[in-house]
C-alpha cells in the first residue's frame, strides 16, 4: 500500500512541476500562453483558468497523498518514541582485545652468500 503511494506521489509531484512550468509567468518564462492567434484552442484568460485550477487539483492532491503517507509510516521506526537527539548508550563492557593463539614461525633468512675466488 505504501509503495502504490509512493508511486502515486511521484507521478502526481512530476505532474505538478510541469504544470507549473507550462503556465505563463510576468516574464514570459517558459508558458505557452503567449500564442494569441485566431486559431488557437483556447484564448489566454481560458487557458490560465485551466492551468490554475489543474495546479489547485494537483496540489491538494498531493498534500492529501503526503499526510496519508506521514499517518500511514507514523509507527514504521524501530525506535518509535524515542528522542533523536539523545546519544546512544555506551557499551556497559569494554571489549577484549583479541589475541593470536596461533604460533608464528620466524622469517626465513636468506643463506649468506659464498666467498668470491681470487
Amino acid at each position: 500500500m505504501t509503495t502504490l503511494l509512493l508511486v502515486l506521489n511521484f507521478l502526481v509531484t512530476i505532474a505538478l512541476i510541469g504544470v507549473i512550468l507550462i503556465q505563463r509567468s510576468e516574464g514570459g518564462g517558459l508558458g505557452i500562453g503567449s500564442s494569441q492567434g485566431m486559431g488557437s484552442f483556447m484564448t489566454g484568460r481560458g487557458t490560465a483558468n485551466l492551468l490554475t485550477r489543474t495546479t489547485s487539483v494537483l496540489a491538494g492532491v498531493f498534500m492529501v497523498l503526503c499526510l496519508l503517507l506521514a499517518v500511514l509510516n507514523r509507527g514504521a521506526s524501530t525506535n518509535a518514541g524515542s528522542d533523536i537527539l539523545a546519544q546512544p548508550p555506551a557499551p556497559t563492557t569494554p571489549a577484549a582485545p583479541a589475541t593470536s593463539t596461533t604460533t608464528q614461525t620466524p622469517a626465513a633468512t636468506p643463506a649468506p652468500a659464498a666467498p668470491a675466488k681470487q
